[in-house]
């Protein structure tokens, strides 16, 4: 019988962690085999929370925020099962959603990682099938076009039929189970990455090493979304245009690096000025435009520059 490990990497998300926890203590089925949390340095209570709350829980307790991959790393490294399932701190699992993967993988033998349908808080279906990306559709992206012309877009999820499960190419690293052998097989998570693309990354090495990446909706969970990034937002948004670059330098080398960085520009000086105009229009520090200015201004800045937000 399959083993599941769970691997919850947190940082400052208490309320988020809890929530997830209590979800997975009463979804998590005959295969679950352990609770591992790998806690980032959270100053908000988080690991007294769960030694208090949660004994049963693995913790570790990092000295430092040490950023997803490097962190899920510790915890594979700890985990005994024979599935690995890799979850955000702002995910609750549904019933049945361990052993409907679990059960997937058993199946489908050529299938090293797969992923849930999952919702978002609002109750709508959340794009977790991706496209890995290509010059073409982060064109497409910088050029504001991919809502026009899906075919351009890196989020294009193809889940026109949801009850269906598929081969893709990508899945958003908020919820993951990937199989041992895979892992031993593909290694673990890039630790170049400190927080964002080291999703894609992964799922291309799985690819790259001859397993299928599979969508799996009888699976299903919800994603909240923003649990640790939304304590610090400015930053987040750097460090994931510091990560795309990563990625396009491992896989394109300097020239596909390069290529990006200019699209990057692009993408947020064009729309700095419409999203100016707007806030100032509104006259409102906290409205959704000004927040968007405000990104794009510092992400432009960083780009530039080299110095952004600490």
């Amino acid at each position: 019988m399959e083993t599941i490990s769970v691997i919850i990497v947190s940082w400052n998300a208490r309320g988020f962690l809890r929530d997830c926890l209590l979800s997975i203590q009463k979804c998590g089925g005959p295969l679950l085999h352990e609770i591992i949390v790998v806690d980032n340095a959270s100053t908000d209570g988080s690991p007294d929370m769960v030694q208090a709350d949660f004994p049963e829980v693995i913790l570790v307790r990092a000295n430092e925020n040490l950023g997803f991959a490097k962190a899920n790393n510790i915890g594979l490294k700890r985990a005994t099962g024979s599935l690995f399932a890799l979850i955000n701190s702002d995910v609750i699992v549904h019933a049945h959603c361990f052993d409907a993967l679990a059960a997937h993988l058993q199946l489908h033998p050529e299938a090293g990682l797969v992923g849930p349908k999952v919702f978002g808080r609002d109750g709508q279906l959340q794009i977790t099938c991706r496209q890995l990306p290509t010059l073409w559709n982060a064109a497409g992206r910088a050029l504001a076009v991919d809502a026009a012309f899906s075919r351009l877009s890196s989020s294009v999820s193809g889940q026109k039929n949801n009850e269906d499960f598929k081969n893709v190419e990508a899945l958003n690293g908020c919820f993951w189970m990937a199989r041992r052998k895979a892992v031993e097989q593909t290694g673990g998570l890039d630790e170049r990455f400190f927080f964002y693309a080291e999703d894609i990354d992964w799922c291309k090495r799985f690819g790259d090493a001859g397993w299928l990446v599979q969508f799996v909706p009888a699976a299903t969970a919800t994603h909240f979304g923003g649990g640790s990034s939304s304590n610090a937002p400015f930053r987040y948004s750097i460090e994931m245009l510091r990560a795309n670059l990563v990625y396009w330098r491992k896989h394109r080398g300097r020239l596909g690096e390069g290529c990006f960085y200019l699209l990057s520009v692009i993408h947020h000086a064009v729309r700095l000025l419409p999203r100016g105009l707007k806030a100032l229009l509104e006259h409102d520090p906290n409205s959704k435009n000004t927040y968007k200015f405000r990104r794009s201004k510092l992400c432009l800045i960083w780009l530039l520059t080299g110095k952004g937000v600490q």
